[in-house]
């Protein structure tokens, strides 16, 4: 029987896969929708270089391939750019955020994790002071400054300076955050329990309808990127992400990810289980209606999902 499209996912999204045999498989299918869904790099590497092909067609294998080559050549320009724009910056508390921090942090090799923009936080005084500075290597304003942030781009590369992420505050985000130290003494990253719960928090913020690649992202983060030697290669602390979910007032949003990530990657169910909140059976179910069963279908469009 070939291979389910699922089943795909999980072997080719894994950073050490089983040898397998996927001959028959509907590659037709699974190529277009990876390379939608961010997946096509890290994919492309399994392929080539642990699955020995795994009966895939020469031309998915090719057409993964190459968008394995522009993934690697796009971060490192982005990355080097940013790094040339800000590493000289002193005297600011600046965390890097989602891809930016999670291609380096989580993924053996930084081709395996697109990076489409980059994002900062920032305290909100310092919105206005940093895009001033990143214009200095000709980052300028794009489209109207919404809220507590500001969108700005050299043509190539969009920056996201954010003054704000929970209502409640962010002031322990700053004070937890640990150094980042290759874009310079100002920069930092989130500490582990926070960096979970700012994954979710933007996940919420989309309904829970983003790229698979983000779930890939929250696997490592949950499993304690075993694969790395990085500042989340430890295990969660599971009562402390717990009690900073209901101090920020995330409960809701960790408990459904958690268990869209364990229905997707049943190898996290055991982490992901014991960090979910305790929420009554009538807010579950509901959450299993209205975001899990969805979010949790693999290879469906957004508009097809149950």
């Amino acid at each position: 029987m070939p291979a389910t499209l699922e089943t795909l996912f999980r072997t080719l999204s894994a950073f050490s896969p089983e040898r397998v045999d996927f001959s028959g498989a509907d590659w037709d299918a699974y190529v277009d929708w990876a390379i939608g869904q961010g997946l096509a790099p890290l994919a492309a590497y399994n392929l080539e270089y642990r699955l020995g092909g795994a009966g895939a067609p020469e031309w998915a294998r090719d057409r993964l391939m190459s968008i394995y080559q522009g993934s690697l050549n796009d971060n490192v320009m982005k990355l080097v750019n940013f790094k040339r724009a800000v590493d000289e910056l002193e005297g600011r508390r600046i965390v890097l955020l989602g891809a930016a921090s999670h291609a380096e942090a989580l993924y053996p090799h930084v081709a395996f994790r697109p990076v489409i923009d980059l994002h900062c936080l920032v305290p909100p005084m310092d919105v206005g002071p940093f895009a001033s500075f990143l214009a200095r290597s000709e980052f300028k304003p794009e489209g109207e400054t919404s809220g507590p942030s500001q969108l700005v781009s050299d043509g190539r590369t969009r920056i996201l300076v954010s003054g704000a992420l929970f209502a409640s505050g962010d002031a322990g985000l700053f004070t937890r955050a640990v150094p980042f130290k290759v874009y310079g003494p100002s920069f930092l990253r989130l500490a582990h329990e926070d960096a979970v719960l700012a994954h979710v928090a933007a996940l919420a913020a989309t309904g829970f309808d983003v790229p698979a690649i983000e779930w890939v992202d929250l696997r490592e983060l949950v499993l304690g990127a075993p694969h790395v030697m990085g500042p989340y290669s430890r295990a969660l602390d599971a009562e402390l992400l717990k009690r900073r979910a209901a101090e920020l007032g995330v409960e809701q949003a960790l408990w459904a990810a958690l268990e869209v990530v364990q229905r997707l990657f049943p190898e996290t169910g055991a982490a992901a289980s014991a960090a979910q909140p305790e929420l009554a059976a009538e807010a579950r179910e509901g959450l299993v209606r209205s975001v899990v069963g969805k979010a949790a279908v693999v290879g469906a469009p957004a508009a097809e999902r149950p």
